[in-house]
């Protein structure tokens, strides 16, 4: 980190990360423990527990709580476990998510909206409210919340789109919140990646060649590589920031 006069010195830090079964949350775990965290696998699916020696495998320490993000009580106990277990808390990675039905907007309930909104952005509320006094206590933080393209206007996915929006909005909001105080909130804006969110739902053929500049989708380790960067030591003047990783779409 030469020339880096802000960064704070490399610890062996605590990480967070919701929906770190598979996917993109999984990629970011397994990236951040390769830079020497100790890795909290929040998921509401029993997967979750196959991070674990994935991670120790790598080094690092691993703990996994199956947490409901749509509940408020049940993501204060996963977070206050893991300080108990690791004695503190650093990182906060939000990757848990549903897409929800893609369907015309008369066709999405108020029940389906309410079950996305839950998850995506109660969700995220929930985590932040729980990790954020932790990293104010040590004086550094880091937290990164994945949203989508979809709150630009997703016709037939309204309450994902929506839950995007939301997120987008609360990013900026904490971002400026706490940097004097030593922590960041930014966002990442994946595009699409290779996940179980994305593959089923398109042809073998769509995903060979799906139409953006890069004439690919990204791989979650794509993504994990700048999740792990605004996580870092490194990262010393970016907060309240969503960044754009979709291979050239903008």
């Amino acid at each position: 980190m030469a020339n880096l006069r802000f960064a704070a010195p490399k610890e062996r830090r605590v990480a967070v990360v919701t929906g770190g079964g598979r996917g993109i949350g999984r990629a970011c775990a397994l990236r951040m423990a390769g830079e020497g965290r100790d890795l909290v696998i929040a998921d509401a699916g029993d997967f979750g527990a196959d991070v674990v020696p994935e991670v120790e495998a790598l080094g690092q320490r691993a703990l996994f709580v199956k947490t409901d993000v749509a509940d408020e009580g049940s993501v204060q106990r996963m977070v206050a476990q893991a300080v108990e277990v690791f004695g503190r808390l650093d990182i906060l990675v939000c990757c848990a998510g549903i897409l929800g039905i893609e369907a015309p907007f008369f066709e999405q309930s108020a029940a389906q909206f309410e079950k996305v909104m839950r998850i995506n952005v109660y969700g995220v509320y929930h985590a932040h409210q729980a990790a954020i006094p932790h990293m104010l206590a040590r004086g550094w933080g880091r937290c990164v919340t994945i949203t989508s393209g979809a709150r630009h206007a997703a016709t037939n996915q309204v309450p994902y789109g929506v839950s995007k929006g939301a997120v987008y909005s609360f990013i900026g909001a904490l971002g400026n919140a706490y940097p004097k105080q030593g922590v960041f909130v930014n966002g990442l804006e994946p595009g699409r990646a290779l996940t179980q969110m994305v593959v089923p739902r398109f042809s073998p053929e769509f995903l060979a060649n799906p139409g953006n500049p890069i004439g690919r989708y990204a791989d979650p380790e794509e993504i994990a590589e700048v999740v792990e960067f605004l996580c870092s030591e490194r990262n010393t003047y970016t907060t309240g920031a969503v960044w754009s990783v979709k291979g050239g779409t903008g």
